[in-house]
């Protein structure tokens, strides 16, 4: 099982970027997939996490309002739209799943994996 994030780059203060995370060996349709940040210094960060079959969405109240989590599971992928970015943001963004591979975001903000590598997102003017 492998989620390749991508989509990441260099962006000024108020600009957009969207992720994708694209799974492999795993069909992501059928789970709850997360979104986290790792900054230098800092503790991952769950940012977004959407469950199964509803779609349901959650989100930290630091992108609240800026970002967007989507699924296309026709593409196997799962995306995040990030507008209105922050210097606050710049981290590397990983996507993960519940460690039992559940389909809900029940406990995601600790009980998430991380199933691949991340992709840098840097925002600086």
């Amino acid at each position: 099982v492998q989620l390749q994030a991508s989509g990441g780059g260099l962006v000024q203060p108020g600009g957009s970027l969207r992720l994708s995370c694209v799974g492999s060996g795993i069909v992501l349709k059928n789970f709850g997939i997360g979104w986290f940040r790792l900054a230098p210094g800092k503790n991952r960060e769950g940012v977004s996490c959407i469950s199964s079959g509803d779609s349901k969405t959650y989100y930290d109240d630091h992108v609240k309002g800026r970002f967007t989590i989507s699924r296309d599971n026709d593409k196997n992928a799962v995306y995040l739209q990030m507008d209105s970015l922050e210097p606050e943001d710049m981290a590397v963004y990983y996507c993960a799943t519940d460690r039992l591979f559940g389909s809900y975001c029940s406990g995601w903000r600790t009980e998430f994996d991380f199933r691949g590598q991340g992709t840098q997102v840097t925002v600086s003017s």
